[in-house]
C-alpha cells in the first residue's frame, strides 16, 4: 500500500526549510500555522511578518520543492499570509501598541562578532539614557550574561503572584539577565527552543513598567535569538557596535545586513576601542586602527554615533560593578557615552 503523508511527517519535513539568512527552521519559529493532508493533497498555511517579498517567495519555493519530493504527495498548496512588521508608535499614540505596553522605545545593541565590547556599550548607554528618562536593560545573551556583573547586582529576579518577573533595579536602571537567575559560576545549559522561550519571557513577562527606553544587549552574531527578538517585539531600531579594524567591520556588515532583511532600522554605528590615550603623556595610540566605524557608517548610509576610547577605568569600573558613566561622569569615555545617548534620544523622540 503506498505511503500516505501525515501532518506529522509534513511538519518534520518542513523543519528542513530555513528562514532566509538564519540557521533556524520555519516550524520552530512558529511560522507554520496549519497543515492539512488528505489522500496526497497537502495544504500548508504560513504567516510571516516582513516587507521583503523575497522572503515569502523563497520559503514557498523551498517548501513546495521539499514536500513534492515526499512519497505519496500528489499536490502541494502553500498559502502564505504576509503581514507588515509591527508598527512603532508615533508621538501622541499609545506607546508601542504592538510592542511592550508602557515602553516607548526598544533599542537593540548588536555586534557581528564577540570581543568588541558590546555589553560594555549597552550597560553604559543604558546608564547614560537613564539620566534623561526611565530606562531598562535586558541582557538577551542567555549563554553568556554579563549585565548583572557590570551593574554589581547579586539580587535575584523574583516572581510575582501572577507568574511574571520583577526586574532588579540598580543605579536607577531596571535590569533583567540570566545572571540574576543563576549562581555566579553556574552555566546556562539549555537547548535552542528553551533559549527562545526564555528570551520571549524576558521581553514579555518582566514587569518593566513605564519606560522611555529599553536597551536590549543582544548576543554577538546573527543567529536565532536575534530573529526571535525582532519577531517578538517592535524595535525602534538597532545600534551596531564595532571596533575600527577590518576584521570587526566585516562582521558589522553582516549584522547590518541581518537587520535589513527583517526590516529593522539601523539607528547608527558606534566605534568602540577607538583609541588609547596614554596616561603619562596624553598621546593617542590607535591600537586597532582608526576611522573604520565612520567609514563603514558612510558606506552603509547610516548615522555614525561616535567613538569610544579604550580606557583602563572602563574595565575597572565594569569589574567593580558600576558603569564608568556613573563612576567617572566627567571622564573622556563618560562624555562620549553621554553625547551618544543624547543624540540617540533626540533621534528616537524626534522620529517617534
Amino acid at each position: 500500500m503506498p505511503e500516505t503523508p501525515t501532518t506529522d511527517s509534513i511538519a518534520a519535513a518542513l523543519r528542513n526549510v530555513r528562514y532566509p539568512g538564519f540557521s533556524r527552521d520555519i516550524v520552530s519559529f512558529g511560522l507554520v500555522k496549519e497543515i492539512a493532508a488528505d489522500h496526497g493533497e497537502v495544504i500548508v498555511r504560513l504567516k510571516i511578518a516582513t516587507n521583503d517579498p523575497a522572503i515569502p517567495e523563497t520559503i514557498k519555493r523551498e517548501s513546495e520543492a521539499l514536500l513534492r519530493a515526499m512519497p505519496g504527495v500528489r499536490n502541494v498548496s502553500i498559502v502564505i499570509d504576509v503581514d507588515a512588521p509591527p508598527k512603532i508608535a508615533q508621538p501622541g499614540e499609545n506607546p508601542q501598541a504592538d510592542g511592550i505596553p508602557g515602553i516607548k522605545h526598544i533599542v537593540a545593541v548588536a555586534s557581528g562578532k564577540g570581543g568588541v565590547g558590546k555589553s560594555t556599550v549597552a550597560a553604559n548607554l543604558a546608564a547614560a539614557l537613564s539620566r534623561h528618562g526611565p530606562t531598562g536593560l535586558c541582557d538577551c545573551d542567555i549563554y553568556g550574561p554579563s549585565i548583572a556583573l557590570m551593574f554589581g547586582s547579586r539580587d535575584p529576579a523574583l516572581p510575582t503572584e501572577d507568574n511574571r518577573i520583577l526586574p532588579v533595579e540598580r543605579y536607577g536602571v531596571r535590569l533583567m539577565s540570566m545572571g540574576l537567575m543563576l549562581e555566579d559560576d553556574a552555566p546556562a545549559v539549555l537547548r535552542g527552543p528553551m533559549v527562545t522561550r526564555i528570551t520571549q519571557q524576558f521581553l514579555r513577562q518582566v514587569v518593566w513598567g513605564e519606560l522611555d527606553h529599553l536597551v536590549l544587549d543582544l548576543p554577538p552574531g546573527t543567529g536565532d535569538i536575534q530573529l526571535t527578538i525582532v519577531q517578538t517585539v517592535a524595535l525602534a531600531g538597532a545600534l551596531i557596535v564595532t571596533t575600527p579594524q577590518e576584521v570587526a567591520l566585516i562582521d558589522a556588515r553582516k549584522a547590518a545586513s541581518m537587520f535589513a532583511k527583517v526590516n529593522v532600522q539601523i539607528l547608527g554605528i558606534i566605534e568602540n576601542m577607538s583609541g588609547f590615550y596614554c596616561p603619562s603623556d596624553g598621546k593617542r595610540y590607535d591600537i586597532f586602527g582608526s576611522g573604520g566605524g565612520k567609514r563603514e557608517a558612510t558606506r552603509l548610509r547610516v548615522p555614525f554615533l561616535g567613538e569610544i576610547p579604550i580606557d583602563i577605568a572602563t574595565r575597572e569600573a565594569g569589574d567593580r560593578g558600576m558603569p564608568v558613566v556613573l563612576e567617572e561622569p566627567n571622564g573622556i569615555v563618560a562624555q562620549a557615552y553621554t553625547a551618544i545617548a543624547g543624540g540617540l534620544r533626540a533621534r528616537l523622540f524626534d522620529n517617534g
